[in-house]
């Protein structure tokens, strides 16, 4: 059972790429305290530097299952908050995340400070919050590291990406095949080529240099610390 305020995240190809060009991604990154493989990408960094890639968590099929543990958990006064993406897909997906929980929702294109005000005002005293942050990477773990700075209290922060979209079926997921080789990356390539063709077509070979790069001890251009934790 959560104890502390605690970040919850998942580390992708994206992701990856996010924190080799960006010092202020990569210290969010960092500050993450149970950070998740998720892709075959990943396992592939994992692999050429010498590290267990253990199981792939993807936060589509993870977090609804982690969700389900605490609603159906008796023993925690739980109060859900949903951040991210916009109506009507925001009350949609967190109304089903949440099995139909009351719950706290506001966009994904607001202020931190704004997340922190919204947050404080709704927060029930007494009760554990329980944070789905589904506003894209870095936004999001820069989110979920102010507001964990701002708590003294059990708290979870789950950095989801387009979970609440997923959940409230915006987005189509990928067939059995594409999910059970690893590549459901493919799939929402070729189903939104316009949008998603530099994350992938320009970023899977950017990050494959990244991952050469690092593996022999360079460092990102900007001086900071390659991301290497594994949790």
């Amino acid at each position: 059972m959560v104890k502390r305020p605690s970040i919850l995240g998942f580390l992708n190809q994206h992701g990856y790429n996010i924190t080799q060009q960006n010092l202020s991604a990569r210290k969010s990154f960092l500050k993450v305290d149970y950070l998740l493989r998720d892709g075959i990408g990943i396992k592939l960094a994992c692999k050429v530097n010498g590290v267990e890639p253990k199981a792939n968590l993807n936060g589509t099929d993870f977090i609804p299952k982690l969700l389900d543990f605490f609603i159906n958990d008796d023993t925690v006064d739980c109060q859900y908050f949903a951040m991210g993406t916009q109506e009507p897909w925001l009350s949609k997906g967190a109304d089903k995340l949440f099995r139909g929980r009351p719950f706290h929702a506001i966009d994904g294109f607001k202020t931190i400070d704004e997340y922190v005000e919204f947050f404080k005002t709704a927060y029930r005293e007494g009760a554990m919050p329980i944070i789905v942050l589904a506003m894209g990477m870095p936004k999001q773990e820069a989110v979920a590291v102010r507001l964990k700075n701002e708590l003294d209290m059990p708290a979870l922060f789950v950095c989801g990406g387009a979970i609440v979209d997923f959940s409230a079926e915006r987005f189509e997921r990928a067939p059995e095949f594409f999910r059970k080789f690893g590549l459901e990356w493919l799939y929402r390539l070729l189903m939104e080529p316009r949008r998603l063709f530099r994350r992938y077509a320009v970023g899977i070979p950017l990050f494959f240099y990244y991952v050469a790069r690092n593996s022999f001890g360079a460092k990102p251009h900007d001086g900071g610390q390659v991301l290497k934790r594994q949790s």
